[in-house]
C-alpha cells in the first residue's frame, strides 16, 4: 500500500517534466510526526499542543499529502518552458486573464488547463461576500500592509525546510529582496480592490502569475541535480503556501477563539471568504480551506507541529539579514524616510509577537533584535495605524462622506501600489544557487 494517496502518485505521469525524478515511496527528511525530533512548534506558545495535533491520524495524512503535491495545472504549464520559452508563456497567461482563452490562437491545452480551473467557481463562493471582504481588508491594505508586509515576509525563513526554494532562487539577495517583498505586498493589496478577483480582474491575473512563478521554481529545481528530494521532497509544496495565503485569518482565528467564540461574526466571515478565494485562485486544494476558527487554527499548528525544526544561519539567517536590510523606501519626501524607520522597527516587532510568541531571546537567535529606537519606532507606527484605521471606519460610517472617504481610500490604495512597482512574478534559473 502507498503511503500517499493516488493524487500525489499521479503527478510523476501528469507532469513527468518535473516529477519524474521523485520518489514518492519515501517521506522527505522534512516531514515527521515523532514526538522525539523537534518540530516548528518548539519553544512556541503551541508547543503543548503538538501531541494532541499528531494524534489526530487524518488531519495528520492530510498535511503529508500536501507536503508532497505541487500545483498539477500550473506545473503542467511551467513544463512547457523548453518549448514555449518563459516569456512566451507569461505572455499567453496575461493575454488569456485579460481578453479570455478564446481570444488565443490555438493556445497549448496546458494553458486551456491552468485557465478553466481558475475559472471553475467553488460550491462555497459567495462573491457578493468576496467584495464585502475585499472592502474590509482595503483598510488594512492603506494602514496596516505597508507597515507589516516585511514583518509577515520574515514567516518563510524561519525554518530551513520551507525557505530553501527561496534562498535556491537568489530572489532575496541585494536588492531582489526588497522587489520580491514589493511583489508580495503587490499581490495582496491588488486582491483588496473591488472586482479585483473577478474573472478579469487584477487579482485573478496577478493569482496566475504567482502560480506560474512557483511552478517555474518547481520546474527548474526538481529537473536539474541541485535539488535535494529526500530531505525537502516538493519545492512549494501546497501546506508552505497556507500560511502566506492565510496568515491573517490565522491571527483572527486566535483572536476569535481567545474571546471565547467558535465562530466569525458577519465582518469576520466576509474577510475568510475574501482569504479563501484568494486561496482557491492561488491554487491550494479546498482540504487545506477550513472554514471555522479552530479548523483553521488545527491545520495551521498541524502543518508547524509536521515541519521537522531547521534553522540554519547560512540559509535562514541570511534571508532574514538580506530582507531586514532592504530598502522598501519609496516614498522620497522627508516623511518618507520617517514612515521607513517606523517600518523597520514595526516589522520587527510583528515577528517577535506573531511567530517568536514574543520571545526576544528566540529572535535574537534567528538574527532579529530590537533596540529601544525599534520598540519607539513600533509603538509609533501602531499609534499611527491605529488611528488612521479609526479615521477611516468613522467616515465610512459618517452620512454623506461614506462614498467620498472611499474614493480616498481606494486611491491611497491606488498610491501604494504605484510605489511598489510593476510586480513580475518571474524568476531567473541562470542565478539559482546549488540546494
Amino acid at each position: 500500500m502507498s503511503i500517499y494517496p493516488d493524487s500525489v502518485l499521479a503527478q510523476k505521469e501528469a507532469v513527468p517534466a518535473i516529477y519524474r525524478n521523485a520518489d514518492f515511496s519515501l517521506v522527505p527528511e522534512r516531514f515527521t510526526k515523532d514526538l522525539s525530533v523537534e518540530s516548528s512548534l518548539i519553544n512556541g506558545r503551541f508547543a503543548d499542543r503538538r501531541q494532541a495535533l499528531l494524534a489526530d491520524e487524518d488531519t495528520v495524512e492530510l498535511i503529508k499529502a500536501y507536503t508532497m503535491t505541487g500545483d498539477g495545472v500550473a506545473d503542467a504549464y511551467a513544463a512547457l518552458i523548453p518549448q514555449y520559452g518563459l516569456q512566451a508563456l507569461i505572455g499567453m497567461l496575461e493575454e488569456a486573464c485579460d481578453k479570455g482563452i478564446e481570444a488565443l490562437q490555438n493556445p497549448p491545452q496546458e494553458l486551456v488547463d491552468f485557465i478553466r480551473h481558475m475559472e471553475k467557481t467553488p460550491d462555497w463562493l459567495d462573491m457578493a461576500l468576496v467584495e464585502q471582504g475585499a472592502k474590509e481588508e482595503r483598510i488594512n491594505a492603506a494602514t496596516l500592509f505597508p507597515f507589516a508586509i516585511r514583518g509577515a515576509f520574515f514567516a518563510t525563513f524561519l525554518n530551513k525546510y520551507t525557505a530553501l526554494p527561496m534562498a535556491m532562487t537568489g530572489a532575496l539577495s541585494g536588492r531582489l529582496a526588497a522587489k520580491r517583498v514589493f511583489e508580495t505586498a503587490s499581490f495582496f493589496t491588488t486582491s483588496t480592490l473591488p472586482g479585483a478577483l473577478g474573472r478579469y480582474g487584477e487579482g485573478f491575473k496577478a493569482a496566475a502569475k504567482v502560480r506560474l512563478m512557483h511552478s517555474m521554481v518547481r520546474f527548474h529545481a526538481m529537473s536539474s541535480d541541485k535539488w535535494d528530494f529526500k530531505t525537502y521532497g516538493i519545492p512549494i509544496p501546497q501546506v508552505d503556501q497556507m500560511p502566506a495565503g492565510l496568515i491573517g485569518v490565522f491571527i483572527l482565528s486566535q483572536k476569535v477563539l481567545k474571546q471565547g467564540r467558535t465562530e466569525f461574526n458577519a465582518e469576520e466571515r466576509a474577510i475568510l471568504e475574501l482569504a479563501r478565494y484568494r486561496c482557491y485562485l492561488l491554487g491550494l486544494p479546498e482540504d487545506l480551506l477550513a472554514e471555522t476558527p479552530e479548523g483553521i487554527m488545527k491545520l495551521w499548528l498541524t502543518r508547524s507541529a509536521t515541519i521537522r525544526h531547521g534553522f540554519d544561519d547560512a540559509t535562514c539567517g541570511e534571508l532574514i539579514r538580506q530582507t531586514m536590510a532592504a530598502d522598501l523606501r519609496r516614498n522620497p519626501s522627508l516623511w518618507g524616510a520617517v514612515e521607513n524607520r517606523l517600518e523597520q522597527g514595526f516589522s520587527k516587532l510583528f515577528l517577535l509577537k506573531n511567530f517568536c510568541a514574543g520571545d526576544a531571546d528566540k529572535a535574537r537567535s534567528i538574527g532579529v533584535e530590537l533596540s529601544l529606537s525599534d520598540w519607539l519606532a513600533a509603538f509609533a507606527a501602531l499609534l499611527l495605524i491605529v488611528m488612521k484605521k479609526a479615521t477611516y471606519k468613522v467616515l465610512r460610517r459618517t452620512p454623506g462622506l461614506s462614498a467620498w472617504s472611499e474614493r480616498r481610500l481606494i486611491a491611497r490604495v491606488h498610491t501604494l501600489l504605484g510605489r511598489y512597482g510593476k510586480a513580475d512574478f518571474v524568476t531567473d534559473s541562470a542565478k539559482y544557487s546549488h540546494a
